[in-house]
């Protein structure tokens, strides 16, 4: 990824990604409240901590930095998403955007929250 495109991604909005990660999995049978769970296992955020997210339009850089708690199984997150290995990523902010990609394309996969959550 070069660098303009990474600025593209820190300044993205999550308000506009979130509607699209839900219509993915729905046309799959799963449910907002399913992206719901993993956004908040990965992040530490709850319902009304991520409303106010997508409600102030924070972009991805701001809706990371401010997540009450990365999960500390993140590492376990590995694979390939859009090309890139998640756990060679280096750019921090990158690596998490893909991280978030990553649990959603495997939910829209029908893979059990379990496994999904890495329990």
């Amino acid at each position: 990824m070069n660098d303009k495109n990474i600025q593209r991604v820190y300044q993205m909005s999550f308000a506009s990604v979130y509607p699209l990660y839900i219509k993915k999995v729905e046309r799959k049978g799963k449910t907002k409240a399913e992206v719901d769970e993993i956004i908040f296992w990965l992040t530490g955020y709850d319902e009304k901590s991520l409303q106010e997210q997508i409600e102030h339009k924070t972009n991805f850089e701001d809706f990371f930095a401010q997540a009450p708690q990365m999960n500390p199984n993140v590492s376990k997150i590995t694979g390939v998403i859009c090309g890139y290995r998640v756990e060679e990523i280096e750019d921090k902010v990158i690596q998490q955007v893909r991280y978030l990609d990553k649990l959603i394309d495997e939910l829209a996969k029908g893979k059990k929250m379990d496994k999904i959550l890495r329990k």
